[in-house]
């Protein structure tokens, strides 16, 4: 049995996919592992890059973009996961816009294997400028959490724990913390929570899955935790960089996540000032795409 499936879901990032899966295969330690890449629909060559430089990668094509959680699940599934018996003990999901250090994958597993409670993990992520990205340990957007991110409550006083809480910015950056979520661009998820939860859901398109999943895994009792210990680059929007639809599907998927995770207990008074403002934040974000001015993250 495997230690850890890798799965990496590109789109139009050959280059830095290049360097990411050299970085993946040059990783130290006694640890084994599968990588599966799924392509969504790439117009750079990234397919044929991989087909070519690197035989022993899972390699699925996909004729379009299918978004970033249907293709994560395609690459899940062909290394056995939810429910296959000879699924790796933990699957990574990593951003093609990510460079590892040598140790980071043995470190990450060493990680898990001391925190038994620990569904779900993330390491620290830096900028290319060596700064931390903010996304890397995060709060779940609840309306209260959400109400001072948009108020920009939390940029005012980022050291609150009430209003930093969107980031967690109060934290020290150095120190291991339990955590609501972890990004997406480096997620190491344990077999037996996937058993447990399932897979990503398909309905967001890109943005809020990893929240998503996270806040499902916690659910069932699981921890999720940052792990300063290891230092992963990311290079941030690689590729929502060319996707029209990235902004509006950023606001999409926070309106699906509030509805799918908090409606329900939301006095309607705010219920009908949070679903007005998303509705609005999505409007402009259509506008701005038809308009040629479309914004990314």
């Amino acid at each position: 049995m495997l230690d850890l499936g890798i799965v990496i879901v590109n789109y139009n990032t050959r280059d830095l996919l290049r360097t990411c899966l050299r970085t993946v295969y040059a990783s130290r330690g006694a640890l084994s592992f599968e990588v599966c890449v799924v392509d969504n629909g790439s117009a750079d060559g990234s397919a044929g890059m991989v087909a070519d430089g690197f035989p022993d990668v899972h390699l699925i094509a996909n004729a379009e973009n299918r978004g970033y959680p249907a293709a994560n699940n395609q690459g899940l599934r062909a290394l056995g996961y939810p429910g296959g018996a000879a699924a790796p003990r933990f699957a990574l999901l990593l951003n093609p816009d990510t460079e590892l250090p040598p140790d980071g994958l043995a470190g990450m597993l060493s990680f898990m294997e001391e925190h038994h409670d620990a569904g779900v993990a993330g390491p620290r992520l830096v900028l290319e400028d060596g700064s931390l990205d903010p996304a890397c340990r995060r709060s779940f957007p609840s309306p209260a959490v959400s109400f001072y991110r948009l108020f920009g409550l939390s940029r005012l006083f980022p050291r609150s724990r009430r209003f930093g809480r969107y980031n967690l910015t109060y934290l020290d950056p150095g120190v291991v913390a339990e955590v609501d979520s972890v990004v997406g661009a480096f997620m190491l998820v344990r077999r037996e929570a996937i058993r447990m939860v399932g897979l990503l859901d398909e309905t967001f398109f890109m943005y809020g899955e990893d929240l998503d999943w996270c806040y499902r895994i916690k659910a069932a009792g699981w921890k999720v935790y940052y792990n300063p210990a290891v230092t992963v680059l990311h290079v941030k929007r690689a590729a929502s960089r060319h996707s029209a639809r990235a902004r509006v599907e950023f606001w999409r998927a926070m309106r699906y996540f509030y509805e799918k995770h908090y409606a329900e207990r939301t006095p309607w008074p705010v219920h009908l000032l949070i679903v007005t403002t998303l509705s609005v934040r999505t409007g402009l974000e259509r506008l701005r795409q038809r308009a040629g001015l479309e914004g990314v993250r």
